[in-house]
């Protein structure tokens, strides 16, 4: 759906995106994190045939970005972080206006679609300008989908928005990706990436890692099982070390830390060993690292 072979832009001495490789699947949420300044903005820029390449190839729904431009920026659909509204037009001539330019077959009846299915249909009249910064944001998503794209582009979507907002729009990506729909999703809130995206790819100008975030968490942190006992006991530990695939065991007040790769297999024989040791054991728990955890790892060590 979206492929980039050393995609890479160049703005006279500033190198902003370099050798960008990706490959994102049909009716996927794939995220785009990155740091302010890191390329993200000049990425989605290329990919939506806004500005050129210095280098590199990238083909969007089919098409070549460079060479098929007009029928990519028919297929795709752009949220920008800052959306422009008419603001002394009403919420649908302001969309009216955009489905004329998409030349999309019924207008009207797209409008009135998007308006109702955002909640916005009772404010149709009023002017954009009039619109809470929520509202505002939700008007431009229904700008954005009015001629149906494969393909959308999301640039940090609940930025600024209360949380009942946020809610609205989170539940409306998850909506959107259940009919097929594949999302870009360029994002600062980590929370939200981890609960919407398939994938999640770490970008400072060059692509610094790209999995699933339980893979990427794997990956950085291992896995690690809580015990938690009535008493810590540096034996147990000790105990727990012995086990082959066990990476490492090390107790903390009342709390034993274990690593390992695969817990659900081998948790109910850690269980069973301890207990034989005489400890009581209080309940058992998996440490989560958080996907901020993941991503502060990855940009500070490639500082």
């Amino acid at each position: 759906m979206i492929h980039t072979e050393n995609l890479t832009k160049r703005f006279k001495t500033t190198l902003a995106v370099e050798n960008l490789n990706l490959d994102i699947h049909e009716g996927e949420v794939f995220g785009f994190l990155g740091p302010n300044g890191a390329g993200k903005t000049t990425t989605v820029r290329m990919l939506t045939c806004l500005i050129a390449p210095s280098a590199g190839s990238a083909v969007i729904n089919g098409y070549r970005v460079g060479k098929q431009d007009t029928q990519i920026r028919r297929s795709v659909g752009i949220l920008t972080e800052t959306p422009g509204m008419y603001d002394n037009l009403s919420a649908e001539f302001n969309l009216e206006i955009y489905a004329n330019l998409y030349e999309v077959k019924d207008p009207k009846g797209q409008v009135e679609k998007y308006l109702r299915m955002l909640g916005l249909w009772d404010r149709r009249m009023d002017e954009a300008g009039t619109f809470s910064k929520g509202m505002k944001q939700k008007l431009a998503i229904a700008r954005a989908l009015l001629h149906e794209p494969r393909i959308l582009f999301l640039d940090e979507p609940t930025s600024a928005l209360d949380p009942e907002a946020a809610l609205l729009v989170r539940e409306f990506i998850a909506e959107l990706r259940k009919q097929g729909r594949t999302i870009f999703l360029c994002t600062h809130n980590l929370d939200e990436a981890d609960r919407l995206c398939d994938r999640v790819a770490v970008f400072k100008t060059q692509l610094l890692a790209l999995d699933t975030p339980a893979r990427l968490r794997s990956q950085l942190f291992g896995r690690k099982v809580v015990f938690h006992l009535r008493r810590g006991d540096e034996a147990l530990a000790a105990l727990v070390r012995s086990l082959a695939y066990v990476k490492d065991s090390r107790i903390v007040e009342n709390k034993l830390l274990v690593t390992l790769d695969n817990p659900d297999e081998h948790n109910p024989e850690i269980i069973r060993m301890l207990v034989g040791a005489g400890a009581e054991i209080q309940f058992v728990g998996e440490l989560r690292h958080s996907l901020e955890d993941v991503y502060m790892q990855v940009v500070t060590s490639t500082k």
